[in-house]
């Protein structure tokens, strides 16, 4: 499937992007890595770091044109990963995905889902996405790239 076929499922909706709501977005990533790296618990480090990569998940379809319906917000951002950055990042949206579910799980459900090797992980997962996701926007839609962004 194509985001175009899941635009046509109702479960993306077109979508128009500017430099000013990519650069916010950014700005939440930066946030959240730094907030992750605080004094609380592994859950909650997992919690905000998963923010993180949702967001950047959320840069690229943004950048593609388009937005995810209300309902599975988060699982279509993250499935549409490798749609748009290749299948390559597959095992990423799965890997991310797992991590959706042990956060809700976090969230709602019960305390002390998380280890700190689980937090530390998607820490630097969130890391790495953000650099290939800056990569891709230079390459792909550098009029989308924030101006003044550090670059790691």
């Amino acid at each position: 499937m194509s985001l175009e076929d899941w635009t046509n499922n109702g479960w993306l909706r077109r979508h128009e992007t500017g430099r000013q709501e990519i650069a916010d977005l950014l700005a939440i990533v930066d946030r959240d890595l730094a907030d992750a790296g605080g004094n609380i618990s592994p859950d909650w480090r997992f919690g905000i770091a998963y923010n993180g990569s949702l967001k950047l998940c959320t840069i690229l379809l943004h950048a593609s044109g388009y937005r995810p319906e209300k309902t599975l917000q988060h699982y279509r951002a993250i499935t549409a990963m490798p749609m748009i950055l290749g299948a390559e990042r597959e095992d990423d949206a799965d890997y991310l995905d797992r991590c959706r579910r042990k956060r809700n799980i976090a969230e709602y459900d019960r305390t002390d889902v998380v280890t700190e090797r689980d937090a530390q992980e998607l820490i630097e997962f969130t890391r790495e996405l953000r650099a290939a996701v800056l990569q891709w926007l230079e390459q792909y839609y550098p009029n989308l790239v924030p101006e003044g962004r550090a670059y790691e």
